[in-house]
């Protein structure tokens, strides 16, 4: 299983039962430092989900990212939330072509709704890949397929986030793999509720200059994803950025919005969360 195949199991569970009662556990003091920390489930697909969130709850994590709606109750026992939530584009399938619109704004519509209705602050979305079309065209297919979207994130108080992702690597032919590109989608739309989420690993891989390009461009980004790089792993001296040195940066802007570790473990998973966690409260 990979980060796709949980996108896909998401979906599918969005139009499942409504979510059940749980007992609310409540949560253990919130890791001291500016930024909100947050850990991406898919990297974590081996341990349970009561696990992951009672490990979270321990080492001062407040939420997890990209669960699945049937999952959402474990989350509210532990008195975590899911900072980031499925709403139906997929990487390869977004908003770069109009005959994907129809589709992805009902899609949307409902993921908003449920993330809503769950008090949930985000939810992801995907360009789409190339396939031949120009960023010019593609840019101004997202910017009018999510303008038709963002008055309802804006009256659900929910941020629709595209993921900038790299096309040299994981992602091959994917639209959104340059800030200046997705800045210039979200400025399109015009919209305080559609912003980019800000993944450093990817970034990294496709354009450097991390630091300067989060300064510069803050106010259009609305979550961000760590990653060891090389390798996506763990955030350690084996890597090429100063994690610590990033997460000051951010948290030096003020920025309010979640900070979500997403790096698949080559060690112990809960030593190297631990880790990652403690070196970027700052």
């Amino acid at each position: 299983m990979n980060r796709r195949s949980v996108l896909k199991i998401a979906a599918a569970s969005l139009a499942g039962a409504p979510l059940a009662h749980a007992q609310e556990i409540k949560p253990g003091p919130a890791r001291q430092g500016r930024l909100k920390q947050s850990v991406c489930r898919w990297c974590y697909k081996d341990m349970s989900i009561d696990d992951l969130c009672r490990n979270s709850v321990e080492m001062g994590l407040v939420a997890v990212d990209l669960v699945a709606p049937n999952e959402w109750p474990t989350l509210k026992k532990y008195g975590l939330v899911s900072s980031m939530v499925y709403s139906g584009a997929t990487i390869p399938e977004g908003w770069n072509r109009k005959e994907n619109h129809d589709r992805l704004i009902k899609e949307m519509q409902a993921g908003i709704e449920r993330a809503a209705a769950n008090k949930l602050p985000n939810v992801i979305t995907f360009s789409g890949n190339r396939r031949g079309m120009s960023d010019e065209e593609g840019k101004e297919n997202c910017i009018l397929g999510l303008r038709r979207v963002s008055k309802m994130a804006e009256d659900a108080n929910v941020i629709i986030n595209m993921e900038l992702l790299n096309s040299k690597v994981n992602h091959p032919d994917y639209m959104c793999d340059h800030t200046a590109w997705g800045v210039a989608v979200v400025k399109g739309v015009g919209s305080p509720n559609v912003k980019l989420l800000y993944d450093i690993y990817h970034m990294q891989i496709m354009e450097g200059d991390i630091i300067r390009t989060i300064r510069d461009n803050i106010q259009y980004l609305g979550h961000f994803h760590t990653g060891g790089v090389p390798g996506r792993h763990e955030l350690d001296d084996t890597q090429e950025l100063q994690w610590r040195t990033i997460a000051k940066a951010i948290a030096d802007l003020n920025f309010q919005g979640y900070f979500a570790h997403e790096f698949v473990p080559t060690h112990d998973p809960m030593t190297s969360l631990r880790q990652a966690a403690e070196l970027c409260t700052v």
